[in-house]
């Protein structure tokens, strides 16, 4: 009989790693005249006119009452208003990010945005973050955790103490019926995790080793995961992210031929041990 060999990869999402042909990962390829016409985006910022390139003051914001009494705002350069825009950006956050240890992930993540050229970003909190999501995780249905040591525990050959070859695609079957690691739960739309990554695109998942000591197993699991930190036009296009000016402000930032600046992967990794036994059940 052919024993499993480990390391060994036993899940990959259908959507690739490192996927920079995706639709959220476009920037600087759309218009003024597109912005306003097809994803109606006029009311940008309470700061500054991406259009005009102005500041905007009480007198020349529309929705003031001395709007129109002084005319235009001062003018700025390019580089002046998308810096103002960011700022702006960061502020808005604050809104998706009251508390916890993550809460100044997307800060940090927005300032990526605005100076890192595109590169990948990672933090060792966003690899806290997904290990403390994983094991917390406690849905016998949904815990891919859990679903794997259940997996285990039926399909491992106990007489022989090994894992047959033979048995692999039932591990493979144990993480496609379940839930993928994600930040969309309640708490998420206020701890950071949920603007800083919310959904994700790839995710790998690799044994690292398995050991089995008569009717006792231990195994080594591997979370790779990425996400991009970009928006594209579905997602500006639905009424959830259209009514908070936070993602307009981002997606005119991204998006606009004038400013494009550029999305980038968000990395994840986590280690988890999972163990059990023969009659665990």
């Amino acid at each position: 009989m052919d024993i499993l060999p480990f390391p060994c990869t036993i899940f990959k999402t259908q959507k690739r790693m490192d996927d920079y042909s995706a639709s959220d990962m476009r920037c600087g390829d759309l218009t003024e005249a597109q912005l306003k016409t097809h994803y109606h985006l006029m009311d940008i910022s309470t700061r500054a006119n991406p259009y005009t390139l102005t500041k905007i003051t009480p007198f020349n914001q529309p929705h003031s009452m001395f709007y129109g009494s002084r005319g235009e705002g001062e003018k700025i350069t390019r580089q002046q208003c998308a810096s103002i825009l960011f700022d702006e950006l960061r502020h808005l956050s604050q809104t998706f990010a009251l508390y916890s240890p993550y809460k100044y992930l997307i800060e940090k993540m927005i300032g990526h945005m605005q100076s890192g050229n595109g590169t990948p970003f990672r933090d060792i909190a966003l690899d806290r973050a997904l290990r403390e999501q994983i094991l917390h995780d406690r849905s016998p249905d949904n815990s891919t955790r859990l679903r794997l040591e259940n997996a285990f525990t039926d399909n491992i050959d106990w007489e022989n103490m090994s894992f047959p070859l033979q048995n692999k695609d039932r591990l493979k079957d144990a993480m496609t019926r379940g839930r993928l690691p994600k930040f969309d739960r309640f708490q998420d739309k206020f701890n950071g995790m949920g603007i800083a990554v919310h959904d994700t695109w790839a995710t790998h998942i690799t044994i690292k080793s398995l050991h089995i000591d008569h009717d006792r197993y231990r195994a080594v699991v591997h979370y790779k995961i990425q996400d991009h930190f970009g928006l594209d036009s579905d997602d500006i296009s639905t009424f959830t992210y259209n009514q908070f000016r936070f993602f307009r402000i981002w997606f005119v930032l991204q998006r606009y031929n004038q400013f494009g600046f550029k999305p980038f992967m968000t990395n994840m990794e986590a280690v988890v041990e999972i163990s059990g036994g023969r009659y665990a059940g």
